[in-house]
């Protein structure tokens, strides 16, 4: 597992009070969908908070829920989808704040390509990644389409999404980020399209999600962190240029086109208030996946998530 210490809380000013120690475990490697971590870090405002947060890159994307609730990580940056199946399999998780408050995924094809809506997947090849949610996911955008996943042939291309739609491996991909594999493409020449699920029956979700175990959660600690990503949030709408330069300065590995593009696109989708839980969106999403059959019974919001500004 690789371990990041960001280190910009040594530079700003030591508060006169004792920091509060925070481990908060990505959901993959640093990247752009992690700016206010990063910003909050880098301008001392978790330092501001009395917090010295540890910011750690999993190895495994599916570790850090398994992390918190196993008590080695206070946060872990997840998926409000996946934190539906995670609950109703008994893991001790609660959404406790939001990082970003609308779908990043989406289906993937050519711009230019033979699948120029929905219906004309009819008879094609789709890849996923992850299986369950992302095929409830594509199942839905099917059945917008007038198509039930009988009518593909779904292929697990891992975690290879743009690359396998630019290959012809595959003609089209769910669970690409429109951040991302749009731009990584664009900068290979070739144009992608972006068929997004809440256009295409899909309920509205936060696709990131600050995740804790209730049972060994601080809600002052948590309310602090989120405080001080909040103002970072504030920091980055406000000067997003500015916002680049200090977390594209903050490891040289950032500093690329890519990064650059999927930052601008991603400034706009940060939660400006990450303690404020939408309780509707909670209750649609677990709805949906209940009647796709993924989740047995029905799921109350309150053991989803909580709402630590109207504590």
């Amino acid at each position: 597992m690789k371990r990041i210490l960001l280190a910009a809380a040594l530079t700003a000013a030591t508060p006169a009070f004792a920091q509060d120690r925070l481990t908060v475990m990505l959901d993959w490697f640093v990247n752009p969908d992690h700016g206010p971590i990063v910003i909050a870090q880098e301008k001392g405002y978790f330092a501001e908070a009395g917090l010295e947060v540890e910011v750690i890159a999993p190895s495994d994307p599916a570790d850090p829920p398994k992390m918190v609730a196993a008590g080695r990580a206070d946060l872990a940056v997840s998926y409000q989808p996946q934190l539906h199946l995670q609950v109703a399999e008994g893991m001790p998780l609660v959404r406790v704040g939001t990082l970003i408050d609308a779908p990043l995924t989406c289906l993937l094809t050519l711009r230019d390509g033979p699948v120029q809506d929905i219906a004309d997947l009819q008879g094609r090849r789709v890849g996923f990644s992850v299986p369950g949610v992302q095929e409830a996911l594509l199942a839905q955008m099917l059945e917008n389409g007038g198509l039930t996943l009988d009518d593909i042939e779904l292929v697990n291309v891992g975690w290879s999404l743009s690359p396998a739609v630019m290959s012809g491996q595959v003609d089209a991909v769910i669970g690409a980020f429109r951040n991302f594999e749009l731009n990584q493409m664009e900068i290979e020449g070739v144009a992608g399209r972006c068929f997004n699920p809440e256009d295409e029956g899909v309920p509205a979700y936060d696709e990131l999600i600050y995740v804790a175990n209730p049972e060994r959660m601080d809600p002052d600690v948590i309310r602090r962190f989120l405080g001080a990503t909040a103002r970072a949030t504030q920091f980055i709408q406000d000067r997003p240029e500015e916002s680049w330069a200090v977390f594209s300065g903050s490891s040289a590995e950032l500093d690329d086109e890519l990064n650059r593009r999927a930052w601008a696109d991603t400034v706009p989708m940060f939660a400006a208030r990450p303690n404020k839980l939408d309780e509707d969106r909670y209750a649609k999403f677990a709805e949906f996946l209940r009647t796709a059959g993924l989740i047995d019974e029905e799921q109350l919001t309150a053991s989803l998530a909580v709402d630590l500004e109207a504590q």
